[in-house]
């Protein structure tokens, strides 16, 4: 015998086989998720992906907007995004007075900013005086040197001795000691004990002896953008051609009080950079404030009170610089808002059709549960439970890994848009469930009517309101209606497409069954019909395949429109594709002109003649005008200027004769100037003093040359220019348009354009070369523009790149979701489908020709949509694209015609038949892996 439990012993609860266990229901949740686990794991892959692109979305813009924000504090230098402050010099002023103050400074600024304590600056500095010492060198005959005065702290830090010793202190009766850059020294000839004259005779002369000679250790650091001249001399440049050079002798702190007699106006100065790092996109309007406060608000009365300095003045070019990037913010998410909008429209769509898919599947099962006396609010309960199982676990995860992925100090928007995601799957499949049971309401014919015309009312109300305010433009921010202005035209179209495709497809049909072919016309005539075989197909996979389509291709025509307007701004910026331009001292040698125009692939290339500082004489003697004469050759220039689209013009009009310096020769003028023009013939006196008398042979907008259309500007034509003037054929400047390489044009300008300068010219071309100022081996002044160059550059902008990922991310999301549309359309009508192809299968219908009969059924709907949404991107493109401001995404501001929307043909072409492709190609893989089966598992039916 075996050994158990003693008789009579009752058995313990839930051992099997008892009879309290027949009774104990099993859990419903359970039981579903066990009996149908590919739907449970379908559903929850579809949340995870949904949720994890509703949440990385926000996370993606917050990233790209805070790096967008960085940069652009960045790029504007230390100068432009300091804090400033400044207060006149006190003789009782020590260096612990000062650094005091830069504590106070920074204690009152580091609580409101991030600062970056590597860019802060302070010392004291005097106003530029004339050296008269006679041995030093000058630019002008007339006009001596400048010296300035600076303590500035730390500066033995930054700076290496190469000559002498260090200042010290001031001595009474002394001249002041102090230490010059080496550059300096070697400019304008000083050296080791010089005492330099910076003041006027008798009481006031005010003498320095120069004790050493330093280079700084970085010229190019930022730390020296707003300092004056201490790394090296700068050049001044007078208003009538009395240059000068300026330069900076560096005092010990010892000599505060010999400095603060050294003239009215000695200041002391404290500058602290603001670190971009730190800051945020979303913060602007709060940085903004505080930055106002410190200026001129209760900050800066607290600072005051604190330095005891009442004259302390606290400035900066933060608050323009905060402003320019929170205006290119919000016009940027306005623009790139609308690709996400998109996928957000077929991702509602797809969630609706597996909510569709999944209640068809389970409606006789749900009917059952309402019949053996299951309440309604019950069931929905356990659906509920259902989705609560399969969408919550894979919602948080998605949540989670979109967090973590993308790190952000951000995250309630994020988060809300992944709860909302959540909710609308969670609650898709209970609420079409609950429409089973909904009481029947009599047929209404306009109803569906009545509610398509007010969506087309909405869509002509949000075109009208895109097409009066505008969109890419700075405002309030982004806005819903504007956004969505292409998802609504998308989903207009998709339900007028939804009215003509079952008629279109069912003519057609019609004409198939003609024929000979059963295959064709089957397929046709099931592609008219819903599952159930009446008229009346569900709009959703059509609206999700039409959305797809028109936001894909609305977005790549707006990315190409784009890279056209940054083409055509860079072009217009550079003058052509191409342009060459030396120093005031120099000129193209002819050489060069020849050899640059019989390069491969330039076409339209003429050296030209660039005068800046012309005069336009008027009637009288004092009514002129400055304007910027340019003399090129009529045919080349006239082929640049069709090219750019600025200032085109024929040739012929610029046809002259030859003649003495007497004769006008034909011009083009400004339009700014046509209302000089009525005096007389113009006469434009050169730079050179000579004069050349013209005639109006065209009035043009902007040129080549001088794109700015508000300047005003003369062209000639050379060949009749140069017989009255020879001086004119000095070409100063080389353009051409076509397919060069810059470092071709680099090197030729390198072998044989580069003029040597002398004298005067010498000297400006080494303080040049000291900043730094010389590029891609060529002396300073000497420039080769690229068009693909400046605009390589232009498109090096985070807060553009951010916007242009947005469009190319939305791209393949809405393709991947469009496709699971189809596929569960496919998997919708798989079981009426089935028995049909299982029914034709007894009677003959080989299997080649029943998946022949599934791609005919779901191709016409994919290829109608996939047209349909071209269609509808390209009314959209023309509809919108004049109220497009891409400016922003640009990076050059431009007028309306070369920064708006440019419907193009291929932007849209190429997505449209992609995504018809990817569509096609799903059909045919779920066709050609799932079809056979289904067919086979119908035939089989009953034979066990």
């Amino acid at each position: 015998m075996t050994s158990g439990a003693a008789p009579g012993t009752p058995a313990a609860p839930g051992t099997p086989g008892t009879p309290g266990d027949a009774h104990r229901p099993a859990r419903w949740v359970r039981t579903r998720l066990r009996a149908s686990p590919a739907a449970a794991l379908l559903m929850a892959a579809l949340a995870f992906v949904t949720v994890l692109l509703s949440v990385a979305v926000p996370r993606l813009v917050d990233r790209g907007a805070d790096a967008a924000l960085r940069d652009h504090v960045r790029q504007k230098g230390i100068h432009t995004t300091s804090l400033q402050a400044a207060s006149k010099a006190r003789p009782t002023d020590t260096v612990a007075d000062l650094d005091a103050v830069q504590r106070e400074l920074a204690a009152g600024f580091g609580g409101k900013l991030p600062l970056s304590p590597p860019g802060h600056a302070h010392g004291t500095v005097t106003a530029a005086d004339k050296v008269y010492n006679p041995g030093f060198a000058r630019i002008s005959a007339d006009v001596p040197p400048r010296l300035s005065l600076m303590y500035l702290d730390g500066f033995a830090d930054r700076a290496t001795l190469t000559e002498g010793s260090w200042p010290g202190p001031a001595t009474a009766g002394a001249p002041l000691p102090m230490a010059v850059s080496r550059t300096a020294a070697e400019m304008i000839g000083i050296r080791i004990g010089d005492v330099v004259d910076s003041g006027s005779k008798g009481q006031d002369r005010r003498t320095s002896v120069v004790t050493g000679v330093y280079r700084v250790d970085d010229p190019l650091d930022p730390f020296w953008d707003d300092l004056g001249c201490p790394d090296r001399p700068c050049l001044d440049l007078g208003q009538y051609g009395d240059d000068w050079l300026r330069f900076t002798g560096i005092v010990d702190g010892g000599s505060l009080a010999a400095l603060t007699a050294w003239g009215e106006d000695v200041r002391h100065f404290w500058r602290l950079a603001v670190d971009p790092a730190p800051l945020r996109a979303d913060r602007l309007d709060r940085t903004r404030a505080d930055v106002a406060h410190l200026l001129a608000g209760p900050d800066n009365d607290a600072l005051i009170a604190a330095t005891r300095r009442a004259d302390l003045r606290i400035s900066s070019f933060l608050p323009d610089v905060l402003t320019g990037a929170a205006e290119r913010y919000r016009a940027a998410m306005r623009l790139s808002a609308i690709g996400p909008a998109g996928v957000a429209g077929v991702a509602v769509v797809v969630l609706g059709l597996a909510a569709a898919l999944a209640t068809d599947r389970r409606a006789a099962e749900l009917r059952l549960l309402r019949a053996r006396g299951g309440s309604l609010g019950g069931v929905l309960r356990r659906l509920l439970g259902e989705g609560v199982v399969t969408v919550l676990p894979a919602a948080a995860l998605a949540t989670v890994l979109a967090l973590v992925l993308l790190p952000t100090p951000r995250w309630g928007a994020a988060v809300a848009a992944g709860l909302t995601t959540t909710l609308f799957a969670l609650l898709a499949f209970p609420a079409r469930a609950a429409l089973l049971w909904a009481r029947p309401r009599p047929a209404g014919p306009w109803r569906r009517l009545i509610g398509e015309l007010a969506l087309l009312a909405a869509a002509v109300a949000a075109v009208a309101e895109v097409r009066r305010r505008g969109v890419g433009h700075s405002g309030a921010g982004v806005d819903p209606l504007l956004v969505a202005a292409p998802l609504l035209l998308a989903v207009t179209g998709g339900l007028l497409l939804a009215r003509i495709e079952p008629v279109v497809v069912g003519r057609l049909a019609a004409l198939v069954g003609r024929g000979r072919g059963l295959v064709g016309f089957l397929g046709l005539a099931r592609a008219a019909r819903d599952a159930s075989g009446r008229r009346k197909p569900s709009v959703l996979p059509l609206l999700a395949l039409l959305i797809a389509v028109t936001a894909t291709g609305f977005g790549a025509t707006l990315l190409d429109s784009v890279d056209h307007g940054r083409l055509r701004a860079a072009r217009i910026a550079t003058g052509g594709d191409i342009a060459v331009s030396v120093p005031g001292y120099a000129t193209l040698p002819e050489p060069f002109l020849k050899a640059a125009g019989a390069l491969p692939g330039a076409r339209g290339a003429t050296g030209v003649r660039v005068d800046r500082t012309a005069l336009l004489v008027g009637g009288g003697l004092n009514n002129y005008t400055k304007v910027t004469l340019v003399v090129a050759e009529p045919t080349a220039y006239a082929e640049i200027a069709r090219t750019l689209g600025v200032g085109e013009f024929d040739p012929a009009t610029l046809a002259g004769t030859p003649g003495g310096p007497d004769t006008p020769v034909p011009a083009l003028f400004s339009r700014n100037l046509a209302g000089r023009l009525a005096a007389g013939a113009p006469l434009v006196h050169l730079s050179t003093a000579n004069e050349l008398r013209t005639t109006v042979a065209g009035i043009v907008t902007a040129t080549p040359a001088l794109p700015d259309p508000s300047l005003p500007f003369v062209v000639v034509p050379s060949g009749p220019a140069l017989d009255r003037l020879p001086e004119l054929g000095r070409a100063n400047g080389w353009l051409a348009v076509g397919d060069l390489d810059p470092g071709q044009v680099r090197s030729l300008l390198r072998e044989r354009g580069v003029i040597e300068p002398t004298g005067s010219a010498k000297r400006i071309a080494d303080a040049a070369a000291a900043a730094g100022k010389g590029s891609h081996g060529l002396p300073p002044a000497y420039a080769v523009g690229s068009s693909r160059e400046y605009a390589a550059q232009l498109a090096d902008d985070p807060l553009q790149q951010a916007a242009g990922r947005l469009f190319w991310y939305a791209a393949p999301a809405s393709a991947g979701f469009a496709v699971l549309a189809v596929l569960l359309t496919l998997l919708r009508a798989a079981p009426d489908r089935t028995a049909v192809l299982a029914r034709l299968r007894t009677m003959g219908l080989r299997p080649r020709q029943g998946l022949a009969l599934i791609i005919a059924e779901a191709l016409p709907r994919t290829l109608v949509a996939a047209v349909g949404g071209a269609v509808v991107a390209a009314v959209a493109a023309v509809l919108l694209g004049p109220a497009f401001d891409l400016s922003t995404l640009v990076g050059a501001k431009g007028g309306k015609e070369g920064n708006a929307l440019d419907p193009a043909v291929l932007p849209v072409l190429l997505p449209t038949a992609g995504l018809a492709l990817v569509a096609c190609l799903g059909v045919v893989l779920e066709t050609l892996v799932a079809g056979r089966r289904q067919i086979a598992t119908e035939l089989r039916a009953g034979d066990s």
